[in-house]
């Protein structure tokens, strides 16, 4: 394990870790947070989150990030490890009265030096589209004509700068006609410039246009594709209006979803402890898995679309095959629940060699020292090549992080022995237990399965490979559907998804163990899906959720404790690892030899200067 040491050791926050790479240091300079640095009294606040989008100006400041801190939402020009942030000139400052900021996300494909198209969740249930840099509030979705104040606050602090606080009034619903939950997770659409995702607490996700508008009345629904434990409605009206289309899934809170790589696909997780991933434009059911216990509160693509990393309130990271649908293995290192997983496309090698045994040593690693940005660029071309018909050995690591409530920043390593358990298994940095099973893989049912955006063969007989799932294809996957659902497939692609282009794209901490679950109080019958209670007792041991001793076990590189509170954010970019915690405070890790000689001079400085008061 990573984490050892004495009581006094393990209480310490790490201001830096050494990977095979090299050197992570923390750089104080590159923080970011409330202007005033205050830590944030996040007692019953919403969790703080980051989002990052590159206007591709000229002046390469190109960075912008977005973070919200309980009722106030900044935007700044982020330097990350070249230059010192300069906190006293947020481009854009807001201030919500009466609702609190949850989630956020940037429309990529449209953003220009000039404008950018952001998406702002809030615990009341809204949704708001706003423009940073012209400052505008465009849109307000889930809204009534009942409306209370909102502020919008342009900071400016000390003397010398131009601007001064200003205020405008915006529309807030006080009864919101679509859901009156907390929005949970908001996101853009892949490769469209006008449809965004919305999921609540209620266990309902929205898909919307920018372009419609939401009516003056609740929406009717009626039903497009019923499943097992999800149900998908199109609004019923006699023009276009949002939401186009409504998702119910699974009970209880439906907390985070990712798009695949190729936008194909989604992966939802969920309080009721289970990861659905649907094929997004056919409402297709391809694969389940169940937590060890307890929710899953957070979820993440491998770069190829060919696993899933969720985390959750069973302390563990947990991998699934996209191909495979079942759990090929669990990451234990956290002492509580996990709030963020997020895979490092910057680290994930492929290597046409021999699999590498490696000591640990720094010495033993300095040939892998080349990863970054020929590496990410070049990452999901060269691991659709692992499952080629070319017979040149070929040594894939994927690379994952996850952070947790308990302040702690664990990395991990997906390798071959995980992941080809018909090979040698290494005992580098994992436990394996591999349980025998001749069973094929579930979905192949004697076919190739497609991971999204590449085309394989069927994956290799495994004699050691773990039990499949066999309930992952229990209904029929066929393209043909009844007249009446395919002709609203048909109507719903042609009405709204038409803009939609092949591009690649980029809790509150109760503890407890409950393996309950949380039944929706939506009193909407349409919403009333055909669920049965799935008692955990008889899931744990399936292959929907296998024994601890079933599925090799793997241990963390490195398990650090980077923060006082609770952590909330993990984003890999291409010089540096960005991470948040609940006070408010964005942290920027400086990756080995990305980091210039000035930032070290000024921290060693610094840190001379404490140590000689």
């Amino acid at each position: 394990m990573a984490t050892e040491g004495g009581g006094k050791e393990m209480s310490e926050i790490k201001t830096q870790f050494t990977t095979r790479e090299g050197l992570y240091k923390l750089l104080p300079h590159s923080e970011y947070s409330r202007p005033n640095r205050v830590p944030f009294n996040s007692q019953g606040s919403n969790p703080v989150r980051v989002s990052f989008v590159n206007l591709n100006d000229q002046s390469g400041n190109g960075d912008r990030l977005c973070f919200n801190v309980g009722r106030e939402l900044y935007f700044y020009i982020y330097k990350g490890v070249r230059k010192a942030a300069d906190l006293s000139k947020p481009i854009d400052k807001r201030i919500y009265k009466g609702t609190q900021p949850t989630c956020h996300d940037f429309n990529h494909l449209t953003a220009t030096a000039e404008s950018v198209s952001l998406l702002v969740g809030f615990s009341a249930g809204q949704v708001q589209l706003i423009d940073p840099i012209k400052k505008e509030t465009s849109k307000l979705f889930n809204e009534e004509n009942s409306c209370q104040h909102l502020w919008k606050v342009d900071w400016s602090e000390g003397g010398e700068n131009e601007g001064s606080k200003t205020s405008e009034k915006a529309l807030v619903t006080v009864q919101r006609l679509i859901d009156k939950s907390r929005v949970t997770c908001v996101k853009w659409v892949p490769g469209s410039e006008s449809l965004f995702l919305v999921a609540h607490s209620s266990g309902n996700m929205y898909l919307y246009n920018v372009e419609h508008t939401c009516g003056t009345t609740a929406p009717h629904y009626q039903l497009l594709k019923q499943g097992e434990s999800f149900a998908v409605h199109t609004c019923k009206s006699k023009s276009t209006r949002n939401p186009l289309l409504k998702w119910t899934v699974g009970e209880g809170a439906l907390n985070e979803f990712a798009f695949s790589p190729d936008g194909k696909f989604l992966a939802c997780v969920s309080q009721d402890g289970f990861l659905r991933v649907f094929n997004f434009d056919s409402v297709e059911l391809h694969g389940t898995m169940k937590s060890y216990f307890g929710g899953l509160l957070c979820v993440c693509w491998s770069p190829d679309g060919k696993y899933i990393v969720t985390g959750g309130e069973d302390d563990l990271v947990t991998v699934w095959s996209f191909v495979d649908c079942r759990v090929i293995a669990r990451g234990h290192g956290h002492k509580s629940w996990v709030s963020v997983v997020a895979f490092d496309p910057y680290t994930t090698s492929v290597e046409e060699s021999d699999p590498m045994e490696f000591s640990g040593s720094d010495e033993d690693f300095q040939d892998l020292l080349h990863f970054g940005r020929d590496r990410a660029n070049s990452t999901q071309s060269r691991l659709s090549k692992r499952n080629s018909t070319d017979s040149r050995p070929v040594s894939v690591t994927y690379r994952f992080g996850s952070v947790g409530q308990d302040t702690q920043l664990c990395l991990w390593d997906l390798t071959e022995d995980i992941l080809f358990p018909h090979q040698p298994l290494s005992r580098a940095r994992t436990h394996t237990n591999v349980m025998n099973a001749t069973s094929p893989p579930a979905g192949s049912n004697g076919n190739s399965v497609t991971t999204p955006g590449n085309s394989v063969p069927p994956p290799l007989p495994r004699s050691n490979s773990l039990p499949h799932s066999a309930v992952a294809n229990a209904g029929s996957k066929s393209s043909v559907m009844d007249g009446a659902i395919a002709s609203g497939v048909s109507k719903f692609a042609t009405l709204s998804l038409h803009d939609r282009k092949e591009r690649h794209h980029e809790k509150d901490h109760k503890r407890n163990h409950s393996m309950g679950h949380i039944s929706s109080k939506s009193s909407d019958k349409l919403n009333l899906v055909t669920k049965t209670k799935t008692d955990p007792a008889k899931t744990l041991g399936t292959p929907l959720c296998p024994r601890m001793e079933d599925v090799p076990l793997l241990e963390p590189l490195i398990c650090k404790k980077i923060a006082h509170e609770r952590l909330t954010v993990l984003i890999f970019l291409e010089d540096c690892i960005v991470t948040a915690c609940q006070e408010g405070f964005i942290c920027t890790w400086g990756r080995p030899g990305k980091v210039p000689a000035e930032h070290f001079f000024r921290q060693e400085g610094r840190l001379q200067g404490v140590l000689q008061d």
